[in-house]
Order: C-alpha cells, then sequence, then structure tokens
C-alpha cells in the first residue's frame, strides 16, 4: 500500500501557518483553513520546535545576484580577475574564490552560483551552548533545579555581568532544547520545563475556563484598592487551588509584591475545609504581611464572609473567566506542575511535602524581582516589621 502524499507549502502558506500558530490556534485549525492535513501542518512546525524561524536575509557583505552577473559578463570578455574586482570594488581573491568555487572560469554561471550560495547559507551555524561548555553545563544545572530559562538567563547577567561567553538568552536556551539537532543540550531536560511538550506553543493557545459558583456577597477586584493594584504595598495575596486526581486538590497563596509562594493542604474542596485553612494560615502571619486576598469564583470560597469575619482580611473576587487577574497565582499553579503533574494523587502529597515544593519555588531567580529570589524579598519585607 502506497504512503499518503508528502505536503509542500509555499512560502505565503507558510507564513500564514506561523501566524496562525502564533495567534494559537491548534493544528487542526490551521490544516482545516488551509485544506491540508494535521501532520503535514506539525512536521512544519516541528522542525523548528514550534519556534518560527527568523526570516532569511543575506548577509550584508556577501556577493548579490547582479555582482555574479557582472562577473559573467567579465569572464566571458576574457577580463582579468583584477579587473573584474575593480569594476565591482571587491577583492580580487573574493572574486577568485568566487569563481574556483562555482566550476572555473568556463563553468561559471551567475544563476547558477547564487542559488548554490543560497542554499549552502542553509547549513545550521553552532549555537552558544554548543560553542561554550561551561555555559552549557550552567543552564542544565539550572533547569534540572526547576528553573525557567528566563531565570537561568537572567542569574547568568546576574552573576557575571562583564563576562558575555558566560550569558545566554532564554530564547537561545528554548531554541536548544525544541531543536535537538543543535546538540548542547540534552533532550530529556524539556521535562524539567514548566510545560513538558515538545513544542513551543503561544501564550495565546489556551486560557482557563470552566463553570463556577455563584458567589454570595462577592466583592469584585474593580474595588481593589490602587495600592494593591500596582503591587506597591506588600501583604497581599493571590490564592486558587490546584486539583490532582481522585478528587484531591491544595491550596496555593501567591504574594504580589514579593511573588512569596505557599502551599496548603486541604482534606476537600467543600468551603468549610477550604476557609478553615486559609484561616489558620492568616493567624500564623504577621499581620502587617496579610491585607487582602484575591480569588477567583470557585464554590471553595461561598464562605468567604467567614474568613474576613475571623481574620479581618478583605477577599476580592476576579470576574468570570478572567484569571489572568490573579496573574502572579495562574503562573505559580503552572511552576506547581513540575513538582505535582495532573492527575497526581494529592491527598497522598504531606504538608512537609508542599513546604519543600514551596521552598525550591521561593527559591528561584525571577525577572520580575530583577532576578533576586522570592525568598530573599519577602525576608527583607519580614525584617522591616521587626
Amino acid at each position: 500500500m502506497r504512503g499518503r502524499k508528502r505536503i509542500y507549502y509555499t512560502a505565503a502558506q507558510r507564513a500564514e501557518i506561523w501566524d496562525r500558530w502564533q495567534r494559537g490556534e491548534t493544528l487542526e485549525q490551521i490544516a482545516r483553513q488551509l485544506d491540508g492535513r494535521r501532520h503535514a501542518v506539525k512536521r512544519l512546525i516541528a522542525a523548528s520546535g514550534g519556534i518560527r524561524p527568523a526570516a532569511r536575509r543575506r548577509a550584508r557583505h556577501t556577493l548579490r545576484l547582479d555582482e555574479r552577473e557582472e562577473i559573467s559578463r567579465g569572464l566571458a570578455q576574457h577580463q582579468s580577475i583584477r579587473a573584474i574586482a575593480r569594476s565591482l570594488s571587491r577583492s580580487p581573491s573574493t572574486i577568485s574564490r568566487e569563481i574556483a568555487r562555482h566550476g572555473g572560469s568556463a563553468r561559471y554561471r551567475a544563476t547558477t552560483a547564487d542559488q548554490r550560495a543560497w542554499d549552502r547559507a542553509r547549513r545550521p551555524k553552532r549555537c552558544k551552548l554548543a560553542v561554550h561548555d561551561t555555559l552549557a553545563n550552567e543552564v542544565a544545572t539550572g533547569l534540572k533545579a526547576w528553573w525557567s530559562p528566563q531565570q537561568i538567563a537572567g542569574w547568568l547577567k546576574r552573576r557575571y555581568p562583564d563576562q558575555p561567553s558566560r550569558q545566554v538568552s532564554h530564547e537561545t536556551i528554548y531554541r536548544t532544547l525544541f531543536v535537538q539537532t543543535r546538540g548542547a543540550l540534552k533532550k530529556e531536560l524539556l521535562s524539567h520545563l514548566r510545560r513538558t511538550r515538545a513544542m513551543r506553543r503561544s501564550r495565546h493557545h489556551t486560557l482557563k475556563s470552566g463553570q463556577r459558583g455563584q458567589i454570595t456577597n462577592a466583592v469584585s477586584i474593580s474595588e481593589r484598592p490602587p495600592e494593591v493594584e500596582d503591587r506597591a504595598v506588600p501583604g497581599h495575596w493571590e490564592g486558587d487551588l490546584v486539583f490532582g486526581g481522585r478528587n484531591s486538590q491544595i491550596a496555593t497563596l501567591v504574594e504580589r509584591h514579593t511573588r512569596y509562594v505557599m502551599l496548603l493542604k486541604v482534606a476537600d474542596r467543600n468551603t468549610e475545609t477550604v476557609i478553615n485553612a486559609l484561616i489558620d494560615n492568616a493567624n500564623r502571619l504577621p499581620r502587617e504581611l496579610y491585607g487582602s486576598l484575591t480569588w477567583d469564583r470557585g464554590s471553595e470560597m461561598a464562605d468567604h464572609c467567614r474568613f474576613t469575619l475571623a481574620t479581618d482580611i478583605q477577599v476580592y473576587f476576579c470576574d468570570p473567566r478572567h484569571p489572568w487577574q490573579r496573574g502572579s497565582n495562574e503562573n505559580t499553579n503552572g511552576l506547581l506542575r513540575q513538582y505535582f503533574p495532573k492527575g497526581m494523587d494529592l491527598s497522598a502529597v504531606s504538608q512537609k511535602e508542599l513546604d519543600a515544593a514551596a521552598r525550591s519555588l521561593n527559591g528561584r531567580p525571577r525577572k520580575t524581582l530583577n532576578f533576586e529570589t522570592p525568598a530573599e524579598r519577602y525576608e527583607k519585607i519580614v525584617a522591616t516589621i521587626y
């Protein structure tokens, strides 16, 4: 049985595929729009790890097609190499190598030489991590510690400010991981990324959604004071539940100013259980470090008035289906999947293990903190109180 015919896309079609991929469309949606097949679209995107290749451009110093045509005309008129070089304001050695590389004086053809040069320029150049072994080892160590590529890049820049060879951009790290032909980082390190897929996805690909309960007497996030919104004052938290297999869950809390994380074990998502856990946790913190709590509209917060009465902490609620209004908490919940993958039974995780995961997260350098760690920032705040 003959296999399916391979599909080839034009330059315009490839550009459209990448435009749609970056807008967050799925492989199926893209293929449907192009009357193609999902596997063909995936093959194109996966070749560069889901990262759009940079548009190809000729280097400024390389010979152009019109210059090669001038070389061809000069050879036909039996001009010397030096004469051709003078007419083009090029070095004679450049012209000599060009002719020798493409068949010699008798067989040189401008269009053929130009196409061969363009094709030869496709050869992949060695990336920075493949050239600098010490740098690659430091990046690998950071990944194994569950640091994101952006955190690694920022930490390296902060630690080696005057050594460019010891620095690398987060994009280079991503490209090296997703495009394995670069050969600098092992494929196994992909499992240490927050999202363990084999291709990089657009940030627009998915947004959390779902049915949310009706919360009585909910105070909208729009009524939250300005100092909470701009993160200028510490002590304002974002919270949510992260769910696992067998109807298990943990509560996550993130302080907006320092991005400090706390994880709480909860036996079930019943509002009484969750509110009791939040009250106990709030009572262990200095009052100056707990001014408000922002949550989504999950039914676990139905008894939020009891929490406010017991702690004097106001609870604000996000708009329905607007999880990005708790951006710090959503980001943290994604990071937690590195420690507690989807489907894992979280009821078997002890509070001690949750504390260890929180310490690990709080020890990661953060770009938004100028690559300090949340623990460092939080400790500075605590020191001012005591």
